[in-house]
């Protein structure tokens, strides 16, 4: 379990998270929806570990990210948006196999890890080869894998599907609810409505690095009176534009 509280960071004189808090069942996604500027990088950039907190903290499994941040990389998948993070002069199963160790895996673990995710993302005609000869596609399944390999807890994606085309959009959709079908805590950021609706059970309106909103999808647009996601967000967000 993922639990938020208070989490706020100022950069000089700006408030990029304004005391933020939820938390997240292992099995649940839960979407940060905002603008860009909203706050949501900034916000798991916090859960990650990259970022110090200005106030407040969060807990995964019992560890918190400021007294504990060894503890919550152990436990932790990190995919943000146009970033492989990969090194191109390594094939792809020494990539894997690189994390792997990175998070505390022996080499029998590291092996086995790699051999089953590469068979299950059918990456078994190219994972010997040099990432630097890949396609834009192939890099993202082992930077896919390589976020999952040691078997975390939580799961953090930041916009994962920027820049991407249909397919492999789709491939990080299908990962994405492979995650929750295995019992892992995920957020999900976004701007993109159709993603969102499409992959979380519950959204959190980021505006200005304050919660305006938050619920499952049906239950606010209900609250709020609006058919589609898109007129929900405007909703939430527009009355505070000129604050």
């Amino acid at each position: 379990m993922l639990r938020v509280e208070n989490l706020t960071k100022k950069f000089k004189k700006v408030t990029a998270v304004d005391n933020v808090s939820f938390e997240v069942n292992p099995g649940e996604i839960i979407g940060l929806l905002g603008e860009n500027g909203a706050g949501k990088t900034t916000t798991l950039r916090m859960l990650a570990t990259m970022l110090k907190p200005t106030s407040g903290n969060a807990m995964i499994d019992g560890y918190n990210i400021i007294d504990n941040p060894n503890k919550i990389r152990e436990r932790i998948g990190i995919l943000f948006g146009g970033d492989v993070a990969l090194y191109d002069r390594l094939t792809g199963r020494e990539n894997m196999i690189y994390f792997a160790k990175l998070n505390g895996m022996s080499d029998l673990e590291a092996d086995q890890a790699v051999n089953k995710i590469t068979s299950e993302l059918e990456m078994s005609d190219y994972i010997d080869r040099p990432v630097g000869k890949y396609s834009r596609g192939m890099k993202q399944k082992v930077s896919l894998a390589r976020s999952i390999i040691h078997q975390p807890d939580v799961m953090l994606f930041d916009e994962p599907s920027t820049g991407l085309d249909v397919l492999s959009s789709k491939l990080i959709h299908d990962f994405i609810l492979k995650c929750k079908k295995d019992n892992k805590a995920i957020v999900f950021s976004s701007h993109n409505m159709y993603e969102t609706e499409k992959l979380c059970d519950r959204i959190i309106i980021i505006h200005k690095g304050k919660i305006v909103a938050s619920g499952t999808i049906e239950q606010l647009k209900k609250d709020y009176q609006k058919d589609s996601l898109e007129d929900l967000f405007i909703e939430c967000i527009g009355g505070m534009q000129d604050e």
